[in-house]
């Protein structure tokens, strides 16, 4: 059997508007852990749907090597399916308890086969990603949403797949379940394709396949070599722009010197020519003869130009385009040792239970501290900061919060009006500023003319982001504390730099809650809190992994 692997030859696709996204790519994944990256809406969810059969191209052809298995970014699980069902071995288990029960039917042997052991390979496969303590007829409903991601992942390796598809594995995943899924693909022999936006997950892949304007190229290595080559590579490519743009402006000066010299010397050959007193057909020829000359000459410093022009919109084509956020925020400065909120024993229930332990929750922001809240799936993490925030109110306990802004950003992205362009919006949280400021505050989010006019229900994720960023720093009065809900889910890894550029500038405070470690360490965080069993208390910065 021949090594698994992808093939992808001449593949085309468009959606069914004739909206093209594929046009003619051929590409190969070769076996073990390969990472592919794009922006947002270049295509890699749709590739990955291509590749498992979800979709069929409109021309070209898609290969598969082995037996395939596929784990989509929103699984398709209804909330009553078993635990079993989910891994695929409910009839299995069935078939095992009718003939423990006495029946001993043949369809149930036949069900069976040769895997009598079921229960004890899926309870293999459940432990190895933290689910050991779940019964395999617990109904889905009862999992949280990191437990149902883990679950789907224990399904596919449960069928041991030759060819793994992954897209966005680590969504919703604590930093503990994290760490598991880690140490599974770290095993992983196979050939295994992975979209995400966790880099360090990305850092233990083999290669990246980068796709971009409808090519896919691989590069070896992790994603930290990956963006050191693009890095080299797009500074080369910025080198060559200028030594293009100069070569176009040379080319540009010599041609308008040689149409000056042209004229000067016509003006001086028709003078000289009229004091000559050579007959006028003598006289006509020389003319000509000049004025062929001069046009061969202007001709050869015209076409030098269209060919300087040329090499650099090429080397332009090959500059990505800049998509860094280059802020100054100076209105949310917050002086040191400032009370931003102050919480003392805030409390809630659920289901008539109280979430967090017997004396409550405290918690005290002073000054531009930056602040990460961690802790397991469903402790309450989201609440606590809903409660900081106002947006729900506690059953116990107090929050004083300080004389600035509290912004709240929800995992949903949903604080702008859909319906209301992004300038609208802008308009709606700084309404004193100037439009002419406003615009200029947009195009430093990337936001430039038209796009500018979009309302915010038809923007990417990573657009959303940026305008709602756009909104809530530039916001009038300016926010002191920025509450952050998991704010790198569904971001492609542009969107997240531009996020992290964004907190950079900011000059308040800040409580984030994040499984992503890599990005709370990249964004100064210099508290760490971790909500668990109902307590919250400070715990030391992870060690690097």
């Amino acid at each position: 059997m021949p090594e698994s692997c992808v093939v992808v030859t001449n593949l085309s696709f468009s959606w069914p508007d004739d909206t093209p996204v594929f046009q003619e790519l051929s590409f190969t994944v070769p076996p073990g852990r390969t990472a592919l990256v794009a922006p947002n809406g270049a295509g890699k969810t749709t590739l990955l749907r291509l590749i498992a059969g979800e979709l069929t191209p409109t021309t070209g052809s898609v290969t598969v090597e082995g037996h395939l298995g596929y784990l989509p970014q929103d699984l398709p699980l209804a909330g009553e399916l078993t635990v079993a069902r989910v891994l695929g071995v409910d009839a299995t288990l069935a078939a095992l308890r009718a003939i423990e029960a006495g029946d001993a039917a043949e369809e149930h042997f036949t069900a069976i086969g040769d895997d009598w052991n079921v229960a004890e390979r899926s309870h293999a496969a459940l432990d190895r990603l933290g689910l050991g303590a779940v019964d395999l007829d617990r109904r889905l409903h009862t999992l949280s949403g990191g437990q149902v991601v883990s679950l789907g992942l224990a399904a596919q390796l449960l069928a041991h797949p030759d060819v793994l598809l992954l897209d966005e594995p680590t969504n919703n995943l604590d930093i503990d379940a994290r760490q598991r899924l880690y140490a599974v693909l770290a095993d992983w022999s196979g050939c295994l394709l992975l979209v995400s936006h966790d880099r360090a997950l990305l850092d233990r892949m083999d290669r990246v396949a980068e796709l971009d304007r409808g090519e896919l190229r691989l590069f070896g290595g992790n994603f930290t070599a990956y963006q050191e080559a693009t890095q080299l590579a797009r500074e080369a490519a910025e080198r060559t722009v200028r030594s293009a743009e100069q070569e176009v402006k040379r080319e540009k000066r010599e041609l308008q010197q040689a149409r000056e010299r042209a004229d000067r010397r016509a003006g001086t050959a028709a003078r000289n020519l009229g004091n000559a007193g050579l007959p006028r057909i003598v006289a006509g020829g020389l003319k000509r003869s000049a004025q062929e000359s001069a046009g061969r000459a202007q001709q050869a410093h015209a076409s030098r130009v269209t060919g300087a022009q040329a090499r650099l919109d090429e080397a332009s084509r090959a500059l990505r385009e800049d998509q860094t956020l280059t802020l100054d925020l100076p209105d949310t400065q917050v002086p040191a040792g400032r009370t931003v909120v102050a919480a003392e024993h805030l409390q809630v229930r659920h289901n008539g239970r109280a979430l967090f332990a017997d004396d409550g929750v405290d918690l005290m922001v002073r000054g531009p501290e930056r602040i990460a809240l961690t802790g397991p799936n469903g402790v309450g993490k989201s609440t606590l900061l809903r409660l900081l925030h106002g947006d729900l109110a506690s059953e116990g306990g107090s929050v004083r919060r300080g004389d600035g802004r509290v912004a709240y950003l929800s995992q949903r992205l949903d604080l702008l009006d859909p319906e209301r362009t992004v300038a609208q919006n802008l308009a709606d949280y700084a309404p004193d500023r100037p439009p002419a400021e406003r615009m200029n505050l947009l195009a430093r989010f990337l936001f430039r003319g038209a796009r500018a006019q979009l309302p915010v229900g038809v923007l990417s994720g990573g657009e959303r982001l940026r305008a709602t960023l756009a909104c809530v720093l530039y916001a009038q009065p300016a926010p002191h504390l920025l509450l952050l809900d998991e704010p790198t889910n569904n971001l492609d890894l542009t969107s997240v730099a531009q996020l992290e550029g964004a907190l950079a500038a900011y000059r308040g405070a800040f409580v984030v809650v994040s499984h992503d470690e890599r990005f709370l360490a990249d964004i100064g965080v210099q508290r760490w809190l971790r909500l668990d069993a109902g307590d919250l208390r400070e715990v030391p910065a992870p060690e690097p992994r």
